[in-house]
């Protein structure tokens, strides 16, 4: 069954269109994909468990030792049925799991129910109910294995449909004669500030989710800034925001721009851009624009904090600079309320109401999330966001 299972899952890729998989969001396909071809597991409802009776002629061979009989005979006997309800798909209980008891109870499928039967031989209430409870406690063993390697099969899902995808879309572009991703063509420079050095990178139920819709005719290679320059970019603005926590009195009563031009000023000898000689600019009073062809690849918008609405305002006009897919964002709060937790309670409890909303990454530690969006309108088109929030008291 499992394999039967991800060989669907392949040939539901194989089956898309060439235009659908260049062009679809990859994470919600791919979570499209495990919500789909997941397999869900059986759930015991012992708590239903009822009991309907009936009288059969049982063989005189199936009688225990003690009943005198002619063989060949059959004679009347009372039969209890015990229904025990379940949830999940019925085929899974003809699966074998890798664990197994030879000497499982015979079951059968009745009307939702798991269900066994049991001869009364002038047995009383308590030897039946031992003998059921026994029955339904292998039953449970029994479905406990196999949910284990239904758990196994399910976290293998995602790297497979990942493989598949790939090679699927690697062989497409190939096609084509097109790279994957053209990346902007921005570099480290060798004359870096040692303001602030640039450590290592830090490493820190099943839902039905629908099939992502695409619209877009063929493709275009956009540039997409290089998710390593991302976060060497993060991590500085980070180091820098850092700071302003450690020297409050020297930043408190700072306005927006001036915070902004410091990070600049940090910023700027650490990377040029290879080929065009740009490198980062500022745009009104609170943004710093990383551009590639006169658009905008990366963008980080600085205020303060002003409550739940400023800030998600703040992530829609953020939103409204972007055009390519891919693109890197950032989204940096300096926070002078007193109860900081607070604020990063709000923030993060607020971020998904934010229509372009696609789901949480990431925390790189507190005040420092990574979330999923989407560009205005296409949700094919994906914007990394970082949001970062740092606390500088008035």
């Amino acid at each position: 069954m499992f394999e039967n299972q991800k060989s669907a899952l392949d040939q539901a890729i194989k089956r898309q269109a060439d235009d659908y998989i260049l062009n679809v969001n990859r994470e919600e396909y791919l979570q499209h994909l495990i919500s789909e071809f997941c397999i869900e597991p059986i759930e015991i409802h012992k708590d239903g468990l009822s009991v309907s009776t009936h009288e059969e002629m049982i063989p005189a061979e199936m009688h225990p030792r003690g009943y005198f009989m002619d063989r060949g005979g059959s004679y009347p006997r009372d039969v209890l049925v015990f229904h025990l309800p379940f949830s999940g798909d019925p085929q899974l209980l003809k699966v074998r799991a890798s664990t197994y008891s030879m000497s499982a109870p015979l079951i059968n499928v009745e009307q939702g129910c798991i269900t066994f039967r049991m001869i009364n031989f002038n047995l009383d209430a308590q030897r039946i109910k031992q003998e059921s409870d026994n029955t339904i406690r292998s039953i449970e063993t029994q479905n406990g294995y196999l949910t284990r390697n239904i758990e196994s099969f399910n976290s293998s899902l995602r790297q497979h449909a990942e493989r598949i995808f790939d090679a699927r879309k690697e062989q497409l572009l190939k096609k084509n004669n097109l790279i994957a991703s053209l990346g902007v063509p921005i570099k480290e420079t060798g004359n870096k500030s040692g303001t602030f050095s640039v450590p290592a990178k830090r490493t820190k139920a099943i839902a039905s989710k629908p099939q992502p819709k695409v619209t877009d005719k063929g493709y275009q290679p956009e540039p997409t800034l290089d998710s390593t320059i991302y976060v060497q970019i993060l991590k500085i603005i980070h180091d820098v925001g850092k700071q302003f926590e450690r020297l409050p009195s020297t930043y408190s009563g700072k306005e927006e721009e001036h915070l902004r031009d410091h990070m600049l000023l940090i910023l700027e000898p650490n990377f040029e851009g290879a080929a065009t000689g740009e490198t980062f600019n500022k745009s009104g009073k609170t943004d710093i624009l990383l551009r590639h062809e006169g658009k905008n690849v990366f963008i980080a918008e600085l205020k303060y904090w002003h409550g739940k609405k400023g800030f998600l305002e703040t992530i829609s006009q953020l939103l409204g600079y972007l055009t390519w897919r891919d693109s890197k964002a950032a989204v940096v709060m300096f926070v002078r309320n007193k109860d900081f937790m607070a604020v990063l309670e709000t923030a993060k409890d607020s971020i998904s109401e934010h229509e372009n909303y696609l789901g949480f990454v990431n925390e790189q530690e507190e005040g420092w999330y990574s979330y999923r969006f989407h560009l205005n309108g296409d949700k094919n088109r994906e914007v990394n966001l970082a949001v970062m929030l740092f606390h500088i008291p008035a």
